[in-house]
């Protein structure tokens, strides 16, 4: 029996979602700026709801707005006409999403918000429908054509979720929620790596090897083989980082002088060292002690740009799985 050949099918469904995205991208106005401010000052939850599949793609934009800092999670709409109406405060907003705006489900939610003047945010595909007339910011979806004999809901479905990404998008830039925040909501998995800064990683307080420049090396040798981190962060007596002491400086002492013990820490060390902020991400921490040929980084105080309060060492790195 020949085998028949999908590609084509797949091909078709493709085309009309990416047709479905250009009208989509046609049609978005100043509603949708309006639908912004009011998520991102939203001061209580934003609650999502939908029908059948818009329910579905409601769980999908709750996540994602929860995730960039928009407290969010889905009703079910039949619930809702069975007590769950009582989770909707008057400071919530409610946002409804249909293709027809007609559901019966949605009708109850829609007297209940307009009755108790909730901001509602309807996303509909019919402008003569229950929901776009009800809504206080309307977002249009323009109506386009479905796969499978044009009845299966996934031109629609495409545009719904990427409207929603949008919105999540655009509120997390008008709170300038960045990077830090981001990785406050994503501790584990790969995302969790990506956004690991240098303060997740470095070493702080009695962990971190002090020395004072003028510190004898003998003294100074014991206390790097202590703290095995093979690094001395050097200090004058202001607190000022003046300099790093490594295996590599006392290797290159002990070849240059005939006794290095009896030395101050300040003749065998390396002057301005590099550093780097709490901030920065681990990554990028890795990048640089490649490209300077480094095993540990000072970690200054951005106040105080030469004050340590942290070092941090390429193996803390590699044991969190950075690349």
């Amino acid at each position: 029996m020949k085998k028949k050949d999908y590609k084509k099918v797949a091909k078709t469904v493709i085309d009309l979602e990416i047709k479905a995205l250009k009208k989509l991208k046609k049609s978005i106005n100043n509603s949708f700026n309006d639908a912004v401010v009011s998520i991102a000052r939203c001061q209580s939850k934003i609650i999502l709801c939908g029908v059948g599949k818009s329910g579905l793609i409601a769980s999908k934009i709750a996540a994602t707005l929860s995730s960039v800092g928009s407290p969010s999670y889905t009703l079910s709409a039949s619930d809702c006409s069975h007590g769950d109406l009582g989770s909707i405060s008057k400071k919530d907003i409610l946002i409804l999403i249909s293709y027809s705006g007609n559901s019966e489900e949605l009708k109850n939610i829609i007297q209940y918000t307009n009755r108790n003047k909730i901001l509602t945010i309807g996303i509909v595909s019919k402008k003569n429908s229950t929901l776009y007339k009800a809504a206080d910011i309307k977002l249009f979806i323009p109506e386009v054509l479905e796969s499978g004999y044009g009845i299966v809901p996934t031109s629609s479905t495409v545009a719904q979720l990427s409207l929603g990404d949008a919105l999540a998008i655009a509120s997390m830039e008008y709170k300038k929620f960045g990077k830090l925040d981001f990785k406050k909501f994503h501790p584990a998995g790969s995302l969790g790596k990506k956004l690991k800064t240098a303060e997740d990683l470095m070493y702080t307080g009695t962990k971190i090897p002090f020395a004072n420049e003028n510190m004898k090396m003998k003294l100074a040798l014991k206390i790097i083989s202590n703290k095995k981190l093979g690094v001395l962060i050097v200090k004058n007596k202001k607190g000022i980082t003046t300099g790093l002491c490594t295996d590599g400086d006392i290797k290159r002492g002990i070849q240059k002088y005939k006794d290095i013990k009896s030395l101050p820490l300040k003749k065998i060390m390396t002057y301005k060292p590099v550093f780097i902020y709490k901030d920065i991400l681990a990554a990028k921490a890795l990048q640089l002690m490649n490209e300077k040929k480094i095993t540990s980084l000072c970690v200054n105080d951005k106040k105080t740009k030469n004050k340590t309060i942290g070092i941090l060492h390429i193996h803390k790195i590699l044991e969190a799985d950075v690349s």
